[in-house]
C-alpha cells in the first residue's frame, strides 16, 4: 500500500492504464509540459512523450470532438478540461455526438471517451471557476457520471472508466485533491483517519462503476452525498452525536439505488446533500427516488442541503458551500422535526 492524496492516485490511474494499454492517450490544455493545472498529469509527457500526452489548443468543442474521433478509431481518449466550468463549449459533442453513437449506429460504433475535470469550490475560484455541473450530465442517456471522494476510489474509478467501452464523465473535487475537507473555512483540511481511504494500493485494481459505498454506518438517519460533502457529513455526524449513516454514491449514473433505499429504510430519516445549486440539482433525483422506494418507512420528510440557486459567489464563498455548521443544523433540524 501507498499514501496518495488523490492527485496522485489519479496520475497513477492514468500512468498504469498508459503502460498496460499504448491505445490509451492523453489529451487536454497545458497537461504535457506543464503536468497541468493541478499536476494531475504532471512527468507522463516525458515518460509516454508529446503523441500520447497532448497539449491541445485553448478549445474545448475541439479537445472533445478530435478524442471522439479518435475513439472511434480504436484508441482510449482521457480528456482533461481544466475546470467543470470550461466544459460547456464541448456540450454539443458530448450530448449530441458521444452519447448517441452507439445507439445511432445501432451497436457498430462507439468511442470510450474519459472527460476527467476538476469541479466545485473551496479554493476561492468564484463564479467561473467553482461550479458543479453534474446533475446535467446525469441527464443525459448513453454516459456515466462518476465523482469520487477518496484517493482509494479516485483511482479505482478512473481505471474503471479508462478501460469502459462506454463514455464516462469524471468529476474531480478540487478542494479534496489533497486531502479531505469538513466544511470548516478555518480548517484546511482533517485527518485521513476521517475516512480511512489515504491507503491506495501499487498497481492495476477497479473500483466497479455503479456501486454506492457505507462509508459511515448508524441507525437514527441516513446522509446521501458524494464528494467533498462526505467528508463534510462526517465531520458533521460526529458534532452531533446522532448515529448517522453516510453514503458516498461515487457513482451518480448509473446510481446504486438498493444500497441508499436500504439504508433509509433502515434508518428512517434522510438528508440528501450536493455542493451543487439545489433548484434542479441531483439531490432532486435522490430524494424523489428515496421518497418513492422508502415512503412507508420514512419518518421525517427527506431534506435537501445545497448551494444556493446562484452563480457561486467568491465573497461569500463559505455562506454558499454546505459546509459543517450548515449540515449540522441540518441533521439536528430533521431529527427534531422526527421526535
Amino acid at each position: 500500500m501507498a499514501q496518495m492524496n488523490m492527485i496522485e492516485a489519479i496520475r497513477d490511474a492514468m500512468d498504469i492504464t498508459m503502460a498496460k494499454d499504448p491505445n490509451v492517450i492523453v489529451i487536454g490544455e497545458d497537461i504535457g509540459y506543464f503536468g497541468g493545472v493541478f499536476r494531475c498529469t504532471d512527468g507522463l509527457q516525458d515518460k509516454y512523450g508529446e503523441h500520447r500526452v497532448i497539449d491541445a489548443p485553448i478549445a474545448e468543442g475541439g479537445i472533445i470532438g478530435a478524442a471522439i474521433g479518435m475513439g472511434v478509431n480504436g484508441l482510449r481518449p482521457i480528456v482533461e478540461i481544466q475546470f467543470a466550468d470550461y466544459i460547456y463549449p464541448g456540450f454539443d459533442q458530448i450530448v449530441s455526438e458521444l452519447a448517441k453513437l452507439r445507439y445511432r449506429s445501432c451497436g457498430e460504433f462507439f468511442s470510450p471517451v474519459t472527460i476527467r475535470t476538476p469541479c466545485g469550490g473551496g479554493i476561492r475560484g468564484g463564479q467561473t471557476h467553482s461550479q458543479s455541473p453534474e446533475s446535467i450530465f446525469t441527464h443525459v442517456s448513453g454516459i456515466k457520471t462518476v465523482m469520487p471522494s477518496n484517493p482509494y476510489d479516485a483511482k479505482g474509478l478512473l481505471i474503471s472508466a479508462i478501460e469502459s467501452d462506454d463514455p464516462v464523465i469524471f468529476f474531480e473535487p478540487k478542494r479534496i485533491y489533497n486531502g479531505p475537507f469538513d466544511g470548516d473555512p478555518d480548517k484546511p483540511s482533517v485527518s485521513w483517519a476521517s475516512h480511512p481511504k489515504g491507503e491506495v494500493p501499487e498497481g492495476h485494481y477497479t473500483v466497479a462503476i455503479g456501486e454506492a459505498e457505507i462509508v459511515r454506518e448508524g441507525s437514527e438517519m441516513t446522509i446521501v452525498t458524494y464528494g467533498t460533502l462526505v467528508h463534510v457529513a462526517i465531520a458533521a455526524a460526529e458534532a452531533t452525536g446522532v448515529d448517522v449513516e453516510i453514503i458516498d454514491v461515487r457513482s451518480l449514473s448509473p446510481l446504486d439505488i438498493t444500497t441508499i433505499t436500504e439504508s433509509v429504510k433502515k434508518t428512517g430519516r434522510c438528508i440528501v446533500a450536493h455542493e451543487a445549486t439545489r433548484f434542479g440539482g441531483y439531490g432532486a433525483e435522490l430524494a424523489a427516488t428515496i421518497q418513492n422506494d422508502c415512503f412507508y418507512h420514512l419518518e421525517a420528510p427527506v431534506s435537501r442541503l445545497a448551494g444556493w440557486d446562484t452563480p457561486y459567489p467568491h465573497a461569500f464563498e463559505w455562506q454558499y458551500f454546505p459546509g459543517k455548521k450548515r449540515m449540522v443544523a441540518g441533521i439536528r433540524k430533521i431529527m427534531e422535526a422526527a421526535a
